[in-house]
């Protein structure tokens, strides 16, 4: 089950309200990574929309967050275009071929006519800060955005924004690394009367203890202040972190090679891809009360009656696990664990942090069971959102 804590989603969405205000920028809700739209009654009023990766978030947007939708996507197609120019309010185009293709079909349209759908470019400024290069736009021959010299001498008529995307959760000495080069290279351009927003992405760790975020607020403040343009910032990791789990049932415990293996109801390639393609280490717990305190073991908490134990890593404490998923895939594997006694079938073990990145990612790989989706409320009252059927699996395909 994925369970997410709508206090601890409220308290990210209030944080960020306060940043934005500080600052005077918008904050949209990326949809990539943090899509649960039954939760978005609950902190609507704290953000100004949200942003999609192309048409089915976007119109995801529209239909149940009902306010400001920015939409880019590395490529379009007429149709697409034809739909979302009825309803979105930032069209970022990744190309200046895709721009000059579809420029005339937007310019005619009566919501562009009007200013209601203002269209921008999202920009390389070729300047990477992050350590992972599966998620670095700035990498040589990233085809994500346009670089400073595809610019020189384009006719850039009709566009009123720009957007870059090169974090992914870092703090705000990145960003500031960035906005310097974007000011190199792009500074001319939004220096000038023709642009009117600049969209700074997502991957800002704001809701995280350590984020600087008044470096953040001078940040923005300088940059509407040196451009005088409207500043959009696009978290999605910061409004989920920290706000949800995924509970998981030992099936099978036994031993190969050395190796003790427990073998759990949930997936790591199904259902955590992160920690397979980032790769990403969750923190684990096992759910029980009759374990006593050891100043030896890892920490426990009791939340809701339940003590949870946090797991340590492999030999830190008596008893050593690799915790693989139920699929065919071989790496299908979280990681080795260790915990203060053994396994056994029918223990629960909660992985932290799955709320962002997990359920937008999920699949039904195998025919495994997919998790449920429900919501914890402030008075422990768990709602069940979503309860997945075999019907599901087998009508995805068909």
């Amino acid at each position: 089950m994925f369970l997410i804590s709508l206090p601890a989603l409220q308290r990210n969405t209030r944080l960020l309200r306060q940043v934005k205000e500080a600052a005077g920028c918008q904050l949209v809700l990326a949809l990539k990574g943090f899509s649960c739209w039954k939760t978005f009654p609950y902190f609507r009023e704290d953000l100004d929309g949200c942003c999609a990766s192309g048409l089915w978030e976007a119109r995801l947007a529209h239909e149940t967050f009902g306010k400001h939708v920015i939409t880019y996507s590395p490529a379009y197609d007429e149709k697409e275009i034809a739909e979302l120019l009825e309803f979105t309010d930032h069209l970022d185009f990744n190309s200046l071929s895709q721009w000059y293709r579809f420029r005339d079909q937007i310019m005619q349209h009566p919501r562009f006519i009007d200013g209601k759908v203002l269209c921008g470019l999202r920009i390389n400024p070729q300047c990477s800060t992050g350590e992972t290069a599966l998620y670095d736009p700035c990498v040589a021959g990233s085809r994500l955005g346009i670089t400073a010299d595809q610019l020189q001498g384009a006719d850039l008529t009709g566009l009123s924004g720009l957007h870059f995307h090169t974090l992914c959760e870092q703090n705000s000495d990145d960003l500031e690394t960035t906005l310097a080069a974007v000011d190199e290279k792009f500074g001319h351009l939004l220096r000038s009367n023709q642009f009117t927003y600049l969209n700074m992405g997502g991957g800002h760790w704001i809701t995280k203890p350590f984020y600087d975020r008044d470096r953040l607020i001078r940040l923005v403040q300088a940059t509407r202040e040196r451009y005088q343009v409207d500043v959009w910032l696009e978290p999605g990791e910061a409004i989920a972190i920290h706000t949800g789990v995924l509970r998981a049932t030992v099936m099978d415990v036994f031993e190969s090679a050395g190796h003790r293996l427990a073998i759990l109801d949930i997936s790591a390639t199904a259902h955590m891809p992160d920690v397979l393609e980032m790769p990403y280490r969750p923190d684990v717990f096992l759910v029980d009360a009759t374990i006593p305190s050891n100043s030896n073991q890892q920490p426990a908490v009791t939340i809701e009656g339940e003590t949870y134990h946090l797991a340590g890593d492999a030999g830190e404490s008596p008893h050593t696990y690799r915790l693989g998923g139920p699929t065919c895939l071989a790496g299908d594997v979280t990681g080795d664990f260790s915990f203060p006694r053994e396994l056994r079938i029918g223990d629960v073990l909660v992985f932290d942090d799955m709320a962002h990145y997990t359920m937008v990612k999920t699949t039904m790989f195998n025919g495994v069971p997919h998790p449920a989706i429900a919501l914890q409320h402030e008075d422990g009252r768990i709602e069940t959102l979503r309860e997945f059927r075999y019907e599901d699996f087998r009508d995805r395909l068909c």
